[in-house]
């Protein structure tokens, strides 16, 4: 999942809270077809065509293990990478665009187990927990529950005004004869 940013985005809070939104999407996708990823990589940098302006690349990748459809690991595993990518000295950056990609994609009944399932069993990481977050956002609308790293507000969510209308996918934007 990778998305341009409405407005720049400055500061690490920021970006988190755009990745995480990122994450949290690519694991629902996941779930629904059953899949788990072994290793995510995320990336965050500032606009090319901003001639002049500090520019700014970051890229991480990193194992999951165990392997995970899980929304809460792979929000932990962002905030890692970007804490480990950020920029030292600071400056004044102005990210355009962030995203993260889930590679080594397996179905989940054929992932190798590893002595930290059973681990995370014992922390509650339950499948059900997922399971109802996807059937609250499946019942009430996309994005109705999120987990709190993605944040109330979406000052990096992509604008939208001069979109066409989305006449072959929904069925509000068709014209009405009246």
């Amino acid at each position: 999942m990778t998305r341009s940013a409405g407005a720049p985005m400055r500061d690490m809070k920021t970006v988190v809270s755009a990745l995480a939104a990122h994450a949290t999407r690519a694991s629902e996708k996941l779930r629904q077809h059953g899949l788990v990823a072994g290793t995510m990589t995320v990336f965050f940098h500032t606009s090319r065509f901003s001639a002049g302006k500090p520019q700014h690349v970051a890229s991480r990748t990193v194992k999951l293990t165990p392997m995970t459809s899980d929304a809460r690991d792979l929000v932990r595993a962002v905030r890692a990478c970007v804490e480990a990518s950020w920029p030292q000295q600071g400056g004044p950056y102005a990210f355009a665009k962030s995203g993260v990609m889930l590679d080594d994609l397996v179905p989940e009944a054929e992932r190798p187990r590893t002595l930290f399932d059973m681990a995370d069993e014992g922390r509650g990481r339950s499948p059900a927990v997922m399971a109802a977050l996807d059937a609250v956002n499946a019942r009430f609308g996309k994005k109705t529950m999120v987990l709190g790293a993605e944040g109330t507000k979406r000052a990096w969510a992509m604008r939208a005004e001069h979109r066409s209308p989305r006449y072959t996918t929904r069925i509000s934007d068709l014209p009405v004869v009246r």
